[in-house]
């Protein structure tokens, strides 16, 4: 007689039950949590590198260009004609940075030879722009509103309007504001363009125009006494956001008070203006006087405007931009600047990149530039008040480094 057997077969059930997805999902939100600060660290650090490369660049640029033409590319160079109003278009009126004469020098020749050669205006009329180009907030001019990936930094934001063409560097001017617009031609760019009492400006510019880079003026590498090695030729700036950052759009017209920039650096500082709540913005209302929303920090890379293409060594790295003037071409501290942590790079003399701290030694910040009329330490001659920071920007003034920087 044949039995049947029943076999009972318990089902497998195949999957997590809700514990167990809730562990794992706790489990990759704190990996997550963990990982990504580094791969942000790591995104940043690989900016940065690119940053530097891209003064390595420049800094190529400068020595080929030496070595072309026996000398530095002008800070403010270009054409004029003597009683050229603003606007007529007819000159740039020696207002070109250094860029504008390297641009063949960091593989952007198509573009210089745009600059360099009459071309048609926007409204295809028989007028052409002039040679070297019109003035520098012409918008309608197209080599002055191209963005220009040499001088752009990874890790600055900054992009489009209001600006023209950014840049994330600049020449170094030294360590004194007076004259540092107008070098030994006393041009003043917001003025009608007139030559007179030369010998008059060329002492006052001999005596305060410090740096490597001279407004107007031509400079070799021979004029570097302090040794190209100890000597800034160009530094690394932050771009305007709109955002009342101090290190990126200035504060204009802060001598009309009485003491000036020149005479007291941090002048911006302690007459209150920046919010001491948030200590890297201006604060709301005015003062402070702020420049035009086009007249960022960095917004224009062919213009040699103080704001737009120079720094100087007096505040240290990431202050804030206080102007003796009411333009952002006049004179005023602009000191180095970038979205990095904890300082900025600079180009010495020799075409080295160096990375330089927020608390690099300054000197005394309180203390006056030198120029021609100063006495005492602010004497012409004189090392510089602002430290190792400002012995960095001047080209012979005989200071001793004797310091790893």
């Amino acid at each position: 007689m044949q039995k049947s057997t029943n076999v009972r077969v318990r089902a497998t059930k195949l999957g997590f039950t809700l514990v167990e997805l809730l562990v794992v999902i706790a489990i990759i939100g704190v990996l997550v949590g963990l990982l990504l600060p580094a791969v942000q660290a790591a995104r940043e650090a690989a900016r940065r590198m690119s940053c530097s490369n891209n003064l390595k660049q420049l800094g190529l640029s400068v020595h080929n260009y030496h070595s072309a033409y026996n000398q530095l590319p002008m800070h403010g160079g270009g054409t004029w004609v003597d009683g050229t109003p603003i606007g007529s278009n007819l000159t740039n009126r020696m207002d070109l940075s250094i860029w504008v004469g390297l641009t063949p020098f960091f593989e952007q020749q198509a573009l210089w030879e745009q600059i360099s050669n009459p071309m048609n205006n926007a409204t295809g009329t028989p007028n052409p722009w002039p040679t070297m180009g019109p003035e520098t907030d012409e918008t309608g001019y197209g080599p002055w509103v191209t963005d220009l990936p040499t001088l752009r930094c990874p890790s600055d934001p900054g992009s489009g309007l209001p600006a023209m063409g950014r840049t994330n560097y600049a020449a170094c001017l030294g360590d004194s504001i007076h004259y540092m617009d107008q070098g030994p031609l006393g041009i003043v760019q917001d003025t009608t363009l007139t030559l007179a009492n030369l010998a008059t400006h060329a002492q006052q510019a001999r005596a305060a125009c410090r740096g490597a880079f001279i407004s107007h003026d031509r400079t070799r590498f021979r004029d570097i006494l302090d040794g190209l090695s100890s000597t800034i030729i160009l530094g690394e700036i932050a771009t305007d956001l709109g955002d009342r950052d101090i290190r990126t759009m200035p504060a204009l017209n802060n001598a009309a008070g009485g003491e000036s920039v020149m005479e007291e650096p941090d002048l911006c500082q302690h007459e209150g203006f920046v919010d001491p709540t948030r200590p890297q913005f201006w604060i709301t209302g005015t003062p402070p006087n702020l420049a035009a929303s086009d007249e960022g920090r960095g917004f224009r890379w062919a213009a040699s405007g103080t704001a737009f293409n120079a720094i100087t060594t007096i505040l240290p790295p990431n202050r804030e931009l206080c102007f003796d003037g009411a333009s952002p071409s006049s004179t005023g501290s602009v000191t180095v600047s970038s979205r990095h942590q904890g300082g900025a790079h600079v180009v010495m003399g020799d075409g080295a990149v160096k990375f330089l701290t927020d608390s690099i030694e300054a000197g005394d910040v309180h203390h006056g530039n030198v120029w021609l009329s100063g006495t005492g330490e602010s004497a012409p001659g004189s090392i510089s008040p602002y430290g190792l920071w400002g012995a960095l920007g001047t080209r012979a003034s005989k200071e001793v480094i004797d310091s790893d920087f």
